[in-house]
Parts: structure tokens; C-alpha cells; sequence
């Protein structure tokens, strides 16, 4: 990093950065969860779903926590699926409550092999989530536990990211400091934008090699969580 300090912290996005869902959260798993309140959706038109609900999420105005929040762009997902009728909400919120199930979910190839090469190297690791579920049932299920010491939820703190409350108590939990410590996250708003408001450093996690308008500049996008260990 070209900050003087050295970083001594590093936190983590866990959804999209450390894990990716099953076929549970693909268009045939939401096909498969709408059957059983009678709401017939097209799997095919999964992906132009999700883009065209994104909005729901990025444009809140209150970053407060809120089922609901999720439970509306859930249903939003559906119906641009091309499901329709009064149990869709009911089907919205069926797929919310299995987000929070970590089974659901597998870990990207580099995750494990890179925390571990940032703890033998002396860094404390944290993560800070935007899901409501839970970051101990995650670390225990991916045998983490001894390697993540820090770890705050927007569902348990109240704020979801970028509010720099979260940062903020993650920082606390920690006991570090912003200018010494680096959030890697795959949302430009979420992720970077929060963690600069709070004088953190940042790198933006780019999986698909995209480069996204806006990318504030001393902020590196990054394809790989291996790349991290290139800027710290």
C-alpha cells in the first residue's frame, strides 16, 4: 500500500468475497422454492433478475438493518422471474431465512489458503458481513475459528455497510486502528466506500476482471483474494 503505516489488520466481506451460494440461491433453486407457495417463475431469467432488483439494495436511503429490506428485493428478484400472485412475499421470505444457513454456501478456492498466509504473517483478521447469518456458525462450519479473531454483522450491530458505525465497532472489537487497517470487499458502496469513510484503506475484489466506474483513486482492484497479499 503506498500509506506509510503498515497494515496490521485486515478485514473481510464475507458474501461474494469469501463464499459464493449453492444452487439453492441459482434460478432452478428459486424455481424450486416458489413451487411450494404456487408461484411458477422462468429460471432463465435469474440473472437479468438480480440486476434489475440490485437497485433495492444500493439505494437505501436509512442503511438501518431490516428483514423486510431483504425480504422485498427478494421478492422483487421473483417477480421479475415472472412470478405473480399473493404468495410470492411468502416465497421471498422462505429463500431469506435459507440465506442465513450456511450449508447453502461453499468457499471460493483462494479463501482458506490466503487468510492462513495472512495470520502466519502476523495480521489479525476480522470480518464484517452485511447477512443476518451467522459469523460463528461460518467460521465453525469452514474451520476458521482459530484463524478469524473479529467478527460484526449489520443484522446483529443494527447498521448495514457502509455506515461507519460498523466499521467503526469492528475496528473497536479489534483493537485497531483505520489508518493501519485494509477492508477487502467485492462493493464499491458497501465495502470501499464505508471503509474509506472511516479512514481505513481498501481494495476492491473484481472476481469477474471488471473495472466499475468510480473506483476512488489509491484503490486497487484486485481478481484475487492471492492479490492481497501483494498490499499489505
Amino acid at each position: 500500500m503506498s500509506d506509510t503505516r503498515p497494515v496490521t489488520t485486515v478485514f473481510f466481506d464475507v458474501d461474494f468475497t469469501l463464499i459464493y451460494p449453492g444452487p439453492t440461491f441459482q434460478g432452478p433453486g428459486y424455481a424450486e422454492a416458489c413451487r411450494h407457495f404456487g408461484v411458477e417463475v422462468d429460471p432463465l431469467r435469474f440473472d437479468a433478475a438480480v440486476k434489475a432488483s440490485s437497485f433495492i439494495l444500493d439505494e437505501v436511503e436509512e442503511p438501518l438493518y431490516q428483514d423486510d429490506l431483504f425480504i422485498h428485493y427478494t421478492a422483487s428478484i421473483i417477480e421479475h422471474m415472472g412470478g405473480r400472485g399473493a404468495r410470492v412475499v411468502d416465497a421471498a421470505r422462505s429463500i431469506y431465512l435459507e440465506w442465513a444457513v450456511i450449508h447453502h454456501f461453499e468457499l471460493y478456492d483462494d479463501s482458506v489458503e490466503v487468510l492462513q498466509a495472512l495470520l502466519q504473517r502476523g495480521f489479525h483478521l476480522g470480518l464484517i458481513s452485511n447477512s443476518h447469518r451467522s459469523l460463528d456458525a461460518f467460521l465453525d462450519h469452514f474451520a476458521l475459528t482459530d484463524v478469524v479473531s473479529t467478527t460484526i454483522s449489520s443484522h446483529e450491530h443494527g447498521y448495514l455497510k457502509p455506515h461507519p458505525s460498523i466499521f467503526t465497532e469492528a475496528l473497536d472489537r479489534a483493537g485497531a486502528t483505520a489508518d493501519a487497517s485494509l477492508m477487502v470487499g467485492d462493493s464499491l458502496k458497501a465495502d470501499v466506500g464505508g471503509a474509506l469513510a472511516v479512514g481505513m484503506r481498501a481494495l476492491l475484489l473484481r472476481r469477474s476482471g471488471d473495472h466499475p466506474p468510480g473506483v476512488p483513486p489509491g484503490v486497487p482492484v484486485i481478481r484475487s483474494l492471492h492479490e492481497v497479499l501483494q498490499h499489505v
